[in-house]
């Protein structure tokens, strides 16, 4: 019987596999959210300007809090859209 390292793919075999999600703000130490840092919260919402859930993200439960909690602190401020047309 042939070994796994004898077969040649015709394609990648990892392309089924899912890779884990991570919460970004553990592993990088980051404990302080800025709501005026609009460029690193553009990244947790979609192009209409709602939050991205944690499924998508793979924030944790306390982080993607603190993330909505800057998200609805900059546009009070004004430096996010509530809404908006293809944001990105």
């Amino acid at each position: 019987m042939a070994s796994r390292e004898d077969i040649k793919f015709l394609s990648n075999p990892k392309i089924g596999q899912k890779r884990k999600k991570y919460c970004r703000f553990r592993r990088y130490g980051i404990k302080y959210i800025d709501y005026k840092d609009v460029d690193f919260l553009m990244n947790f919402i979609n192009e209409q300007g709602k939050l991205l859930p944690r499924r998508i993200t793979g924030n944790s439960m306390k982080y993607q809090r603190k993330v909505a909690q800057a998200v609805k602190r900059a546009r009070f401020v004004s430096l996010l859209p509530y809404v908006a047309d293809l944001m990105k």
